[in-house]
C-alpha cells in the first residue's frame, strides 16, 4: 500500500466527501442517507465549527481519498471515518485511523458500526477497539439497525 498523509480539511476537499457520501453501494454498506449539497454544506459547516473536533482529509497518492475524525457524543470521544468506494480494501482506512488515534491522546475513544458491516469494524479491530456493547439505534434513515459500539483504551 502506498503511503497516505493526514492533513487538516480544506474547504476544496468538500466537493469530493460530498461525491463519496452520494454513492449508493456505500451508503447501503454504512447504513446512511445520502444529503442533498445544501444540507451536506451545512452539516460540514457544523462539524469543522465544533471546537472539540479533530478531523483529517487523508490522501494517497496525491490524492484526496476521505476523511477521519474524532468528536464528542453524548460525553464520549469517537472516532469516524468515510472513504470512497474506489479507495476501499487498500489499507488505508487502517493506517489512516492509526495515525488519528497516534494524535489523539485522550482514552478511551469509541466508534460504532453496524453489525453488519464487518470490513469496517475490521479495521477498527486492527487499530485496537473490542466490541464493548451490541446496541439498538435509529439510523439517519430512520430505520432501526444494530450497531456495535468498541472501545479503545
Amino acid at each position: 500500500m502506498t503511503g497516505i498523509r493526514l492533513r487538516p480539511v480544506a474547504a476544496s476537499d468538500l466537493d469530493t466527501f460530498f461525491e463519496h457520501q452520494c454513492d449508493p453501494v456505500a451508503l447501503r454498506v454504512g447504513t446512511l442517507t445520502s444529503r442533498d449539497r445544501s444540507e451536506f454544506d451545512t452539516h460540514w459547516a457544523r462539524i469543522l465549527a465544533d471546537p472539540l473536533g479533530i478531523l483529517r482529509t487523508v490522501e494517497s497518492e496525491g490524492a484526496v481519498v476521505g476523511y477521519v475524525g474524532s468528536f464528542v457524543r453524548e460525553g464520549l470521544r469517537e472516532v469516524a471515518y468515510w472513504y470512497g468506494r474506489e479507495h476501499w480494501g487498500k489499507g488505508i482506512a487502517t493506517a489512516a485511523l492509526r495515525e488519528l488515534v497516534a494524535e489523539v491522546h485522550e482514552r478511551p475513544l469509541f466508534a460504532r458500526v453496524t453489525v453488519d458491516h464487518t470490513a469496517s469494524r475490521r479495521v477498527l479491530e486492527k487499530v485496537g477497539f473490542f466490541i464493548e456493547a451490541r446496541e439498538s439505534t435509529v439510523e439517519s434513515s430512520g430505520d432501526e439497525a444494530e450497531e456495535f459500539l468498541l472501545r479503545l483504551d
